[in-house]
């Protein structure tokens, strides 16, 4: 039996963070080129697979582990499941990689102090003011990846240039063929090269790079640190209050 050429996205992060946003955008660009991709964005699902489920730590690892069952169907037959879903805990986003296989994880990462100043829906300040408890970042904690295979930074980067991060990594492994990034970014996207005796001081590079977005964010966070404090001292008055 042929090998699938099906493989699952998942993209984790916190509430706002642009998961879906990149989702979307990559499942486009996929199908233009004639590739079959199924957004999977846990918030549109919720119906269907975890309507009964709230908000605790057991009831959202069985929620990623149900996206994850999904994701796995989509793969073996041929199609690019990209999953976006908050997914919180590591325990779950290891399980469901170890149980599907080819599987590439996309943290979007953006400072909680960015979230917060974003807050389109009024979760945050909801959270802050303890109208919603076991929320993630807030009161509930988020577990970062420790091996995903792409970190994009959603608050410096635009969704043009995440995504791009995102096709570089399925060309290295092997997922998409050259020829078909070209056909979605419209520019030329080689597999990294592999260098023999890299070590630590190739790996010290590549580090060094993927740190420059990141240290542009924790300015940013830094600088709204303050905001952040007291808007959390406001909800502690207006509770006791």
């Amino acid at each position: 039996m042929p090998q699938t050429t099906g493989f699952t996205l998942w993209l984790t992060g916190m509430s706002g963070a642009g998961k879906s946003t990149i989702a979307t955008y990559l499942g486009a660009r996929l199908r233009a080129i004639g590739r079959k991709a199924e957004v999977l964005d846990c918030d549109e699902v919720a119906a269907q697979l975890h309507k009964e489920l709230g908000t605790t730590k057991d009831d959202r690892q069985l929620t990623v582990r149900r996206l994850g069952w999904v994701a796995k169907l989509l793969t073996r037959n041929d199609t690019i499941a990209i999953a976006a879903a908050v997914s919180p805990y590591r325990e779950s986003r290891d399980q469901v990689r170890k149980e599907i296989g080819r599987f590439v994880e996309v943290f979007v990462d953006c400072p909680t102090e960015t979230l917060i100043q974003r807050d389109t829906k009024g979760l945050y300040k909801k959270a802050l003011a303890g109208e919603l408890p076991n929320f993630t970042g807030v009161t509930d904690p988020y577990e970062t990846p420790q091996h995903a295979e792409v970190v994009v930074h959603s608050d410096v980067e635009s969704v043009e240039i995440s995504v791009e991060r995102v096709v570089q990594a399925l060309v290295d492994v092997g997922y998409l063929q050259p020829a078909e990034a070209k056909a979605m970014m419209g520019k030329r996207i080689k597999p990294a090269p592999v260098v023999k005796g890299r070590g630590a001081k190739g790996k010290a590079k590549a580090e060094k790079a993927s740190a420059r977005p990141r240290a542009a964010a924790k300015g940013k966070a830094k600088a709204a640190r303050p905001a952040v404090r007291e808007a959390k001292k406001a909800s502690k008055k207006a509770r006791r209050g």
